[in-house]
């Protein structure tokens, strides 16, 4: 497998909802975790393999390892930006890199996820060749 990283990052932007605050309206912890996949889906559709698409060829990338680094609060209604990149691919998983940042360009969050690629049935399995050229910036 080629060892060059796609660079891209994609952003997509999300407006706090009430739902996702405390009683002090502050963004709860949990909220992020959502918002990831708010952005590898948006990655990964950008990228040209929606993860709809991904599924249909028999596919999963299940959730193994998260973390979040958690720098400053965000607040209720306040528009942020999760900017979503691949950190590292290997031949059955991949890890994403997340960061959540306000409209004032101000690091809120910094975070990722690590995937292995299964099959339907449960079984890890090498990453589909399509993703691979895709996580490694081919076409």
């Amino acid at each position: 497998m080629n060892t060059q990283i796609d660079s891209r990052i994609s952003e997509s932007l999300i407006r706090v909802r009430y739902a996702e605050t405390d009683a002090m309206g502050i963004v709860h912890h949990s909220a992020y975790i959502p918002w990831f996949e708010v952005g590898r889906s948006d990655w990964m559709r950008e990228a040209g393999l929606p993860y709809s698409a991904f599924q249909e060829m028999g596919y999963y990338l299940t959730v193994v390892e998260i973390g979040a680094r958690y720098l400053r609060p965000c607040f209720y209604d306040e528009l942020v930006t999760v900017r979503t990149q691949i950190g590292e691919v290997k031949s059955r998983s991949i890890r994403i890199d997340y960061e959540v940042i306000n409209a004032n360009g101000v690091t809120l969050v910094t975070g990722f996820t690590q995937h292995v690629c299964i099959t339907h049935d449960g079984r890890p399995t090498r990453l589909p060749e399509i993703l691979e050229r895709l996580l490694n910036g081919g076409e």
